[in-house]
């Protein structure tokens, strides 16, 4: 994954709100996620695999980060 990818990824988790991090299930997440990424930026087939490896190996971060901004 290039580092705009990441930027836009990390950017796209900002925007969501807080508590729609951290009421679903790892699976849920990362689905959702895809999900809104893809409403803003068409991913072929591998991007969707290697986005969704990523946002299953951080899916704490993400909630911590959701925390965090909650707080």
């Amino acid at each position: 994954m290039n580092s705009s990818t990441l930027r836009f990824l990390w950017s796209v988790i900002e925007q969501i709100q807080p508590s729609a991090l951290l009421e679903v299930s790892d699976t849920d997440l990362v689905k959702h996620l895809l999900k809104q990424l893809e409403n803003k930026k068409a991913l072929n087939s591998e991007e969707n695999s290697t986005i969704s490896a990523y946002l299953y190996s951080r899916t704490t971060l993400i909630r911590d980060v959701a925390m965090a901004r909650l707080a």
